[in-house]
């Protein structure tokens, strides 16, 4: 399941550049609801031909339980 996603421009080195943005999203209630209750949260960049930059999304696998309450509270 995608958790957060989030663009970056056309920049030198995107896993440096994404560590920011992660960062600040763990600290938000999202983020720390996720962390606490998923073991192999992860992230991938993939280019974004829609702005010549990158697409960063940050994933993980959640119990039934949990991935409804995530559904019904955060999307």
């Amino acid at each position: 399941m995608i958790f957060y996603t989030f663009t970056l421009g056309d920049v030198e080195d995107p896993e440096i550049y994404a560590a920011s943005p992660i960062f600040e999203w763990q600290k938000t209630e999202m983020g720390q609801w996720i962390m606490a209750r998923c073991a192999d949260t992860a992230f991938r960049i993939s280019a974004d031909s829609q702005s010549w930059g990158y697409k960063v999304d940050i994933y993980g696998t959640l119990s039934d339980e949990d991935s409804t309450y995530f559904t019904l509270k955060y999307k």
